[in-house]
């Protein structure tokens, strides 16, 4: 394909891309099942005519990883932290954390007696299964009420936050014993402290630079760090949580000594510049990675019969163990989110960098994505079925 020819392709992408967001925001269908659906299609339109796109298992990663990091700061950046605000944050911590333990005890068991594997080893591929994914759960919630998409932004970007944490220490800790257990408090405290330091150096860079070009590099400076943290193993998503939270709540903690060398109302200025780029941004990524995604997915796969079981039997066991979670644990006013548990870009990351040595033999390859799409269609739902009082309608 001739550059002239594949720029034009990227640019029809985009732009339907963006075709499908205004029909997200019309029908309440979320624009990641069109995505992944035109994925699918270009695959075999590509096998007929005997064409393959490269690099797409290098690409599926560093989109992911970049779109991760985007779109929990973009959500972050529309979080304020209030006194009233404090019980709706532990709640969905709460959630958050008891849904990621149970959840994948219950997947883990399963795949161990499915796949009569070994419980401990069943645990590490349960777990990309049980964390909820930001990067589709919060777009899709725009039509919500306030109080709900908080929620769900909230509790989505701390799950992929725990998830994350929970993975390493399962890959990278486990044969340590306690040892490993006293690790991992320590790169949890020491990666909030981290957090901290960083947020208040980007910060600082923010109210120094009058450089016309000042967002990208900022955000550019938070990839990095992510990554930086990635490689020693360290939860450095929260770093991200964590600079979203301060940009938008800046007269929460720029006080006393600080307010010397940070000015508040220079960060409410600047703070709708970088929603926009980050939104922007976002949509982009997120548009190349799931429409690869889809690409990259064997139709084949999908209609192996132990992969619609195995998706059964997850996408049951995610939302039976929701709504008694819910049931138990969270106001009324939002049970409208149970269905808001969609499986996607942090499902994959995960599932992608389980290593080979403790890969669980006879697992089917399709059973991924159709956790993914059975989890969007199950959202779908719910985002069909949503009143503005933050009801569902019962048919």
């Amino acid at each position: 394909m001739r550059n002239t020819e594949l720029i034009i392709v990227l640019c029809f992408v985009v732009l339907l891309s963006y075709l499908f967001d205004l029909l997200s925001r019309r029908y309440r269908i979320p624009s990641v099942i069109l995505l992944l659906a035109s994925g699918i299609g270009l695959r075999q339109v590509t096998d007929l005519i005997d064409v393959k796109i490269p690099y797409v298992d290098r690409l599926l990663p560093v989109l992911g990883t970049i779109g991760l990091i985007l779109i929990v700061l973009e959500g972050a950046l529309e979080l304020e932290i209030s006194s009233d605000r404090f019980h709706l944050i532990k709640r969905a911590f709460l959630t958050a954390l008891v849904s990621i333990v149970v959840t994948t005890l219950a997947i883990g068991l399963f795949f161990s007696l499915w796949l009569d594997q070994s419980f401990a080893r069943s645990l590490l591929t349960a777990i990309p299964f049980a964390v909820i994914s930001s990067a589709v759960a919060i777009p899709s919630v725009r039509n919500f009420s306030a109080i709900s998409r908080e929620f769900v932004t909230y509790e989505s970007s701390m799950s992929d936050i725990m998830g994350i944490m929970a993975f390493n220490f399962a890959v990278y800790n486990v044969p340590g014993g306690w040892w490993s257990v006293f690790d991992f408090v320590e790169d949890t405290i020491l990666i909030c402290v981290l957090s901290v330091v960083s947020c208040i150096f980007l910060l600082y860079l923010i109210s120094v630079i009058n450089h016309p070009v000042k967002y990208f590099p900022i955000i550019t400076c938070l990839i990095l760090f992510y990554n930086i943290g990635k490689l020693y193993h360290l939860s450095s998503l929260l770093l991200v949580l964590v600079f979203g939270l301060f940009m938008n709540n800046t007269e929460l903690f720029i006080r006393g000594p600080l307010r010397r060398w940070f000015n508040n109302d220079l960060f409410e200025s600047e703070l709708e510049q970088i929603k926009n780029l980050t939104g922007e941004t976002t949509f982009v990524v997120r548009t190349f990675f799931f429409l690869l995604f889809g690409y990259a997915t064997d139709l084949n796969l999908l209609l192996e019969p132990q992969a619609l079981l195995g998706s059964s039997v997850l996408v049951a066991l995610i939302f039976l163990i929701r709504f008694l979670l819910f049931k138990g644990m969270v106001a009324k006013q939002l049970m409208a989110v149970i269905p808001i548990a969609p499986r996607g870009l942090i499902t994959v990351l995960l599932f992608l960098s389980i290593p080979n040595s403790l890969w669980l033999p006879g697992f089917p390859s399709g059973t991924l994505m159709l956790t993914v799409i059975l989890t969007a269609l199950v959202m779908t739902w719910g985002l069909l079925s949503y009143r503005e009082e933050g009801e569902l309608i019962h048919h």
